[in-house]
């Protein structure tokens, strides 16, 4: 059994994917508490429902692009089986998960978005690092940026680690706490070949649980 926090049908906010529209799958808990966390409501709250019924809820939006999100996903032992099982429907399956878990549970074709903590999130220190090692040209990773000290803390690991030549490396702002203007213009001054994005979700529907 898996507990779901919710199960909704959007437009993909984030990502190489991002303006897609996508179902995502919810899970609850989460073992990282970051400072600018918006969806603590995920931390506790959910449903047991089995991998059979989430797969019946997802098919009824007929949609191509599923991702696997939280809290963390991969705390939950069936979410390796619930992506295998969405996987054989021909469905691209994204896992987005906070780089604390070993992300070689997962099977081979799924698409894993890792979000690795920067210091402004108090979780920076959670991070596994041999999940680096372990990434695939089809994943990626992203930074969540609220200062300078974050964005210099992550050109460093991009820079050090060599991930822009291993997957696609994305940017964000952390919403109402640094411009998206600023961050873009950091990222032109870097040199640095990473994927600004921004989430468009926010700007279509703030502040909405479910979108």
């Amino acid at each position: 059994m898996l507990l779901v926090n919710e199960i909704f049908h959007s437009i993909q906010g984030e990502s190489s994917h991002a303006g897609k529209p996508c179902v995502f799958v919810r899970l609850t808990g989460c073992n990282l508490r970051c400072h600018y966390c918006d969806t603590m409501y995920a931390y506790d709250e959910g449903v047991s429902m089995s991998v059979e019924e989430v797969q019946e809820h997802v098919n009824r939006f007929q949609c191509g692009l599923v991702e696997l999100t939280g809290g963390e996903p991969l705390l939950q032992k069936e979410t390796p089986l619930l992506a295998e099982v969405l996987l054989k429907q021909d469905k691209t399956v994204l896992v987005e998960t906070n780089g604390s878990v070993n992300i070689d549970i997962l099977p081979g074709n799924v698409i894993r978005i890792m979000d690795i903590k920067c210091p402004s999130s108090g979780e920076h220190k959670k991070m596994d690092w041999n999940n680096i090692s372990r990434l695939t040209p089809q994943d990626e990773v992203k930074f969540v940026v609220a200062n300078r000290v974050d964005f210099d803390w992550a050109s460093e690991i991009v820079r050090s680690r060599h991930l822009e030549s291993g997957c696609t490396v994305l940017f964000s702002p952390v919403t109402e706490r640094l411009p998206p203007a600023v961050l873009s213009e950091w990222i032109l001054e870097s040199g640095l070949n990473v994927r600004f994005q921004i989430q468009l979700h926010k700007l279509l529907w703030p502040d909405q649980q479910g979108k």
